[in-house]
């Protein structure tokens, strides 16, 4: 009787999200929490990472079980719309994961992530689509799907074009920017996601934990950029220092300092930089205005260099 019920409930999860995935409406609602620095959007989007299948009867981690019904049926995606945005032919993008045991309003708030998208003056739109929501779970559900992120971005610029927002559906530059169990996600993005001759840069906060293959492919074939911080206690110092390894060994140059020593001349230059902090695994974000930082050494126009259209 267990096993049918299982099976029961499982067949009746892929119902729903098959008639999920099928409904192209979105809620929108405006979130006025940052009205100075523009305009943030929560939508409900039906390419949005969850629900998915994988998570339809929760994630067992350790002795605890983290159910669906709170952890994996919100299907949030978080937009902020810097003021002075201005429109082009094609919309540029960074979108950030938050990681385990979190949120997407925490992860705004606590990173202060509008904050430092704005001081960074760049003619780009912020993306957060909510994961696993206060689970200890790296898993990306609909954004690890053969082609779940080209699908993802395609609503997303849908949404905006019909909020007038942006007036074309042509996507330009993408930025991967992720904090701790974000990295999983990303390398899925990279090694399916479908964008891949969009994605230009990858910020990774302390988040290298594995996965290298999927990012050394891309890197190896799209010849983007890599800004890598570790922490000493976050757990991702060993991989990063074998990473640094193959590079040694592949004859690839790169460069590895302190974090406090990379200045925008050095993000600038070098296109695999990885920056060693004294800072806490949940302080790499912001105490040092990193997002920021690299954001300002980043591809992406800044807002006064665009002409408007």
């Amino acid at each position: 009787m267990k096993r049918y019920h299982t099976s029961s409930s499982k067949l009746l999860f892929c119902c729903v999200y098959i008639l999920f995935i099928a409904d192209a409406a979105i809620a929108q609602q405006v979130d006025t929490s940052f009205a100075a620095q523009g305009t943030l959007l929560h939508l409900a989007s039906a390419t949005a990472p969850f629900p998915h299948p994988k998570r339809a009867e929760g994630h067992k981690y350790r002795d605890s079980l983290y159910s669906a019904s709170e952890h994996y049926r919100d299907s949030t995606v978080a937009i902020f719309v810097p003021k002075g945005f201005r429109r082009t032919a094609a919309t540029d993008f960074v979108i950030y994961f938050h990681g385990w045991s979190n949120c997407v309003d925490t992860a705004l708030r606590y990173y202060r992530l509008v904050d430092q998208f704005t001081e960074s003056k760049k003619n780009a739109i912020l993306v957060l689509p909510e994961g696993p929501r206060y689970a200890p779970d790296s898993f990306g559900g609909k954004l690890e799907d053969k082609d779940g992120f080209k699908r993802f971005m395609s609503d997303v610029v849908r949404q905006l074009v019909k909020a007038k927002i942006v007036h074309t559906k042509q996507i330009g530059r993408i930025i991967l920017a992720g904090h701790s169990g974000g990295y999983h996600v990303m390398s899925y993005i990279l090694l399916r996601g479908g964008m891949n001759e969009h994605i230009k840069e990858i910020y990774l906060f302390d988040a290298w934990y594995g996965q290298t293959e999927k990012f050394s492919y891309w890197l190896d074939h799209f010849h983007g950029k890599v800004v890598d911080v570790y922490t000493d206690q976050g757990g991702t110092k060993d991989e990063t220092e074998t990473i640094m390894e193959d590079l040694d060994g592949w004859r690839i140059p790169y460069i590895n300092l302190q974090d406090t020593l990379a200045t925008q001349k050095v993000l600038r230059r070098h296109r695999l930089v990885f920056l060693h902090t004294d800072l806490i695994h949940n302080d790499v974000v912001h105490v040092r205005n990193s997002f920021c930082e690299y954001l300002k050494a980043s591809s992406l126009s800044n807002r006064n260099e665009v002409r408007k259209k």
